[in-house]
């Protein structure tokens, strides 16, 4: 799959882009793994609804070795050439995948953040693509354009509590409020298989799913030419205990392999 140079200017300037299309040869695999991570979560997986909140918000990730549905799509799929076009990047190597399914009438919205301060990884060539594998309207992901350029990160939190994830928040600028700030969100409509580009550092959120079907959402974080490892304050999310990298080396390939 090609992608134009409009479309990398694009993503180079708003740090994220619509890929039409990109998985939707692979909506049936992607959901049978879906079925199969939900009936067997791995150790990752999470319940994010409190007390008053109605519906059900599961995610999951770092499951692509263990399911083998989703990693024929990461070996398999077009992913790893669109994300080399996007970054300008020679080389992609495999960072993670997250499953995110809101069931009908989940009031609980995901919050308003960054990936990259919960990642140990730094990098301007970096790409998530996010993918829904029901039609989306309302439910669909949110991106504050430009937010990937802002000069500081913005304070990763527990989606939970709300709380600082590192002990150091001073470090980081406060969670804002796009809607009310007036910040410029792109969001788009997605039919299965379509996916959102975005870079590590843009600000991206959801709402809940007030429809009357899941919305169930497959996602592949990906690493370029100048991703390089990064010491964080704290455990990182996702963590990959025992990695043994340090300051400045690319991520080891026998954990994150080379997939171009």
């Amino acid at each position: 799959m090609q992608v134009s140079a409009e479309q990398v200017a694009d993503y180079q300037r708003d740090g994220v882009v619509l890929i039409k299309g990109l998985l939707a040869d692979w909506v049936d695999v992607i959901r049978a793994g879906i079925d199969r991570n939900m009936a067997a979560p791995g150790p990752y997986a999470a319940e994010n609804n409190r007390p008053g909140d109605t519906g059900r918000f599961f995610d999951d990730y770092c499951n692509w070795e263990r399911i083998p549905e989703f990693g024929r799509v990461v070996r398999e799929s077009a992913a790893a050439g669109v994300a080399a076009q996007l970054m300008g990047s020679a080389r992609v190597q495999m960072f993670h995948d997250h499953v995110l399914v809101k069931e009908p009438g989940t009031s609980r919205a995901t919050p308003w953040h960054q990936d990259g301060p919960y990642y140990f990884v730094e990098g301007q060539q970096v790409v998530s693509f996010w993918s829904p594998m029901d039609a989306v309207k309302e439910a669909s992901l949110r991106c504050v354009a430009g937010s990937h350029l802002w000069p500081r990160e913005v304070m990763p939190t527990r989606w939970m509590t709300e709380t600082s994830f590192y002990p150091d928040p001073e470090k980081y600028m406060a969670v804002p409020d796009p809607d009310a700030e007036g910040m410029r969100i792109l969001e788009w409509q997605m039919e299965p298989g379509d996916a959102v580009a975005f870079h590590y550092r843009t600000l991206h959120g959801a709402r809940g799913n007030a429809a009357g079907a899941r919305r169930r959402a497959f996602s592949l974080r990906l690493v370029g030419d100048d991703a390089r490892y990064v010491e964080r304050p704290g455990r990182t999310s996702p963590p990959f205990p025992g990695h043994g990298m340090v300051a400045g080396q690319r991520l080891r390939e026998d954990w994150f392999p080379v997939l171009l």
